[in-house]
């Protein structure tokens, strides 16, 4: 993603975008972390914190930025309000930290956290 200002040009790697979004998608209640984008054998595997951007895909238009979300949730939460709450918070702070638009934000719950045995779903 490429941006030109009057001192010169700003460019900033999909890798960054993804980050940022991972970081903040951590923050926001019933979100575990993090899952690889694919499931393996039917299990979802959760990404370390350094990692975290492997569970984001960033698509860069020329009108904004498309993203999609592999998270995994907390049982017992509602994960449609997960979901938004996710999108909306995310949306926020990618717009704030890069000042581009954000077109959609996807996400897909690749598995469900217990706190019981600590197993995912």
């Amino acid at each position: 993603m490429t941006r030109t200002a009057s001192l010169g040009r700003i460019e900033v790697s999909p890798r960054v975008v993804a980050s940022i979004v991972g970081h903040a998608a951590s923050e926001c209640y019933g979100v575990v972390g993090m899952a690889a984008r694919g499931l393996r054998d039917g299990i979802a595997e959760l990404l370390n914190r350094e990692s975290a951007h492997r569970g984001v895909q960033v698509q860069v238009l020329p009108d904004g930025i498309v993203i999609e979300l592999y998270i995994i949730a907390e049982y017992g939460t509602r994960i449609s309000e997960v979901a938004h709450n996710l999108m909306s918070g995310v949306r926020y702070h990618v717009e704030k930290t890069l000042g581009l638009p954000v077109l959609a934000v996807n996400v897909n719950v690749q598995g469900i956290h217990t706190e019981r045995d600590g197993a995912r779903h």
